[in-house]
């Protein structure tokens, strides 16, 4: 069984190193503070910034909730993730899927692409949890583009 990947692409007002930057350094700002998976809401979203760091929350109780890996980091173009989020959301070191974001020149701005791919891996919860995330990157991506055109515009 293949399962069509979840894409979803915005423009933002800024250079792509810097969209690079907003993205990996800031994640924190714009995920959607219900979406976290610790005992607590997140205080900072981690990902540390070399192939093999660890992508995680940090709780406001300073514990640390495993979301996945970094498997390529490339910047200003782009970071790959492993997702390593069962359907019900909880980590598991032994699951993996893909989370691929690139940072392309366009216009003014960038063009950022979020690609989550191999959701065949959840096996019999692949086609639920890709409607799940179909329905939730979209608003997570736009989160991010709305986060960063404000911040461009306020000069920060």
């Amino acid at each position: 069984m293949t399962i069509a990947p979840v894409i979803k692409t915005v423009d933002v007002k800024c250079a792509p190193a810097r969209a690079f930057e907003l993205f990996t350094g800031r994640m924190e700002a714009w995920w959607p503070a219900s979406h976290h998976i610790g005992g607590t809401a997140f205080e900072d979203i981690v990902i540390e910034p070399f192939a093999g760091g660890r992508w995680f929350e940090r709780g406001e109780d300073g514990s640390e909730t495993l979301w996945g890996k970094v498997l390529a980091w490339t910047p200003p173009g782009q970071v790959l993730l492993a997702w390593q989020l069962r359907a019900d959301f909880t980590y598991d070191p032994e699951f993996e899927t893909e989370l691929e974001i690139t940072f392309e020149p366009h216009g003014a701005g960038t063009r950022v692409r979020v690609e989550h791919r191999n959701l065949e891996r959840f096996g019999a919860e692949a086609e639920a949890i890709a409607k799940t995330l179909g329905g939730g990157w979209p608003t997570i991506v736009e989160g991010f583009a709305a986060f960063t055109d404000q911040h461009m515009e306020e000069g920060v």
